[in-house]
């Protein structure tokens, strides 16, 4: 089964599910076998004519509708029955399955919907976005490396796609290597033991023209994947090939990694993304509604850019959903519609952990008043709370040092680092993993 239409699948099912009813949902829709993507259409596979004749006649909007809402690339959906099967993959080549080399040139697929033309630019990225642009109008000249840094689903990935896509365009020829930082690890435990394989390893990554790492961040405390990067770095620095990297901090704020790898990290430009302000969020919608060729009233945009502020990924689920719902129930996108859309995501969030839950359950455990865990008293009695509020925050949410400071009054990211390093510290005393552990078991019953 072709992993595409099965990823695109499984993203399909739940808005499926929230639509239907669960003895329909279970009936009908959870038989069917993702089997390819071709020219544009996804081909879903059912048991039986009869059962292929019933999914197109009761269920087939509704399937395209969740098609639509997860992917903009796709055209159409084709039911096939089992009986079709065999003719169908017939007309396909049958091929050997064999594990990918390591040498293989990119291992992570640069994404197509991700490049500059239909990224939003504002204030609170327009300097990144200017970066990105120069880095691929002249990779290993301007800017090297690039590092952009910010919260998540701030437009980070896509602008490094985005430079993948142009270097292919205008300079096909470059070898171009998009990566994750948990690829990287996960390569390196594998093949780094074996001294074949182990140079295949480091001749894969440091024979490339541009090397981007998302996510870099995550090398945090791993010495030997540190180690890596920093030789892998400097051979192609000193090699004037493009480096990139994106991490959801500045490299001075990232934890437990080599002084030697952080200065590198800071030789070229580093870029921040910061949250959209509203009249960008409303173009991020517009731009997202027309990509999917759906013309949404500004009201309706205004008003979704309102409830959702943050996450650029958040606003697009959200905007997908109301898309799915006026097409269900044939009408245009609507304020009532978002609202409905809302409630859904509301019930689909409900187990998410907010700072004010950790923020709560503190207060519960040392028994302090919330005005005094996030105001100025410096009593030990509330100073150690503190520092533990703070340490479970970055511990288990995704925020920039920045944001809890402004949580705790205002308060200067170094200040954050200093309250999270302390703690970390002296986590070594049983009395410390205790208190922590009592605030994360508070937050996860909530």
């Amino acid at each position: 089964m072709p992993i595409e239409a099965k990823r695109i699948w499984e993203q399909m099912l739940p808005l499926l599910e929230t639509n239907m009813t669960i003895l329909s949902f279970d009936v009908w829709i959870k038989p069917i076998e993702p089997l390819d993507i071709r020219d544009g259409k996804l081909v879903l596979m059912v048991a039986s004519e009869w059962g292929k004749n019933e999914v197109n006649m009761r269920y087939l909007p509704l399937i395209k509708g969740a098609m639509n809402a997860v992917s903009s690339l796709l055209t159409d959906v084709e039911i096939i029955s089992a009986d079709q099967k065999e003719k169908y993959v017939s007309q396909e080549e049958t091929y050997e399955i064999k594990e990918v080399p390591i040498e293989a040139a990119e291992p992570l697929s640069i994404n197509p919907k991700y490049n500059f033309e239909n990224f939003v630019v504002g204030k609170c990225n327009q300097l990144a976005v200017a970066a990105a642009r120069a880095v691929a109008e002249e990779p290993g000249t301007r800017y090297n490396p690039l590092f952009i840094y910010g919260g998540a689903g701030l437009g980070k990935t896509h602008l490094m796609h985005a430079i993948g896509n142009s270097l292919r365009a205008s300079r096909p020829r470059l070898k171009v290597l998009l990566v994750s930082s948990e690829k990287f690890v996960n390569e390196l435990v594998k093949y780094i033991g074996m001294e074949k394989d182990g140079q295949k390893f480091r001749d894969k990554y440091r024979s490339v023209d541009v090397l981007m790492v998302d996510d870099i961040q995550f090398i945090s405390g791993k010495p030997g994947t540190m180690e890596e990067i920093f030789h892998t770095f400097n051979e192609l620095y000193n090699s004037s090939k493009q480096l990139v990297f994106t991490s959801d901090r500045h490299p001075k704020d990232i934890p437990d990694i080599d002084d030697r790898l952080r200065s590198r990290f800071e030789w070229g430009f580093t870029a921040d993304v910061q949250p959209p302000d509203l009249e960008t969020r409303i173009a991020i919608l517009r731009k997202k509604a027309q990509i999917q060729k759906h013309n949404i009233n500004m009201d309706v945009l205004t008003y979704m850019a309102e409830c959702i502020s943050s996450n650029v990924r958040e606003m697009e689920g959200l905007l997908n959903k109301v898309i799915l719902l006026s097409q269900l129930n044939e009408t245009k996108p609507s304020i009532e519609l978002v609202k409905e859309a809302l409630n859904d995501y509301s019930e689909k969030e409900e187990g998410e952990i907010t700072a004010d839950d950790v923020i709560d359950a503190t207060c519960k455990c040392f028994n302090v008043k919330r005005d005094d865990l996030l105001g100025k008293r410096k009593t030990r009695d509330i100073v150690e709370p503190r520092q533990i509020c703070i340490y479970v925050m970055t511990e288990i949410l995704d925020l920039p040092l920045a944001t809890i400071g402004n949580i705790f009054g205002g308060r200067d990211h170094t200040t954050i680092m200093y309250a999270r390093d302390k703690v970390a510290q002296s986590m070594s005393q049983q009395k410390t993993v205790d208190d922590v552990n009592n605030v994360k078991n508070m937050v996860y019953k909530k």
